[in-house]
């Protein structure tokens, strides 16, 4: 189970973008994660007539290293870290390390 999962509501902990919030989009194998509207590149897209592709600069999210981001806690409002634990039912869940308060529902 990972510690920030996809849909998740993550701050920049350092970088130019730190402080900033955003939303998962997607986490990559190599343990970096895309987090919507932060960590903006522009890429010169190069013109392919055959796939009808014009070219131009487009933005677009850059990956993060998952250490540089936190989820974000709403009832501190603040980053927090996570932990993991096994309920009496048996399901694993994730935890705030500060409150105790459990993520997943």
């Amino acid at each position: 189970m990972q510690k920030i999962r996809k849909g998740d509501t993550v701050v920049i902990t350092t970088g130019r973008d730190k402080g900033r919030t955003g939303t998962v989009v997607n986490i990559l194998a190599s343990g970096r994660v895309l987090v919507e509207n932060v960590n903006m590149v522009k890429k010169h897209q190069r013109p392919n007539p055959a796939k009808g592709v014009t070219g131009a600069i487009v933005q677009k999210e850059a990956p993060l290293h998952l250490s540089n981001v936190a989820l974000w806690n709403p009832a501190t409002k603040k980053a927090d870290r996570v932990g993991r634990k096994l309920l009496e039912d048996g399901r694993k869940v994730r935890y705030f390390k500060s409150n105790g308060e459990v993520v997943d529902s």
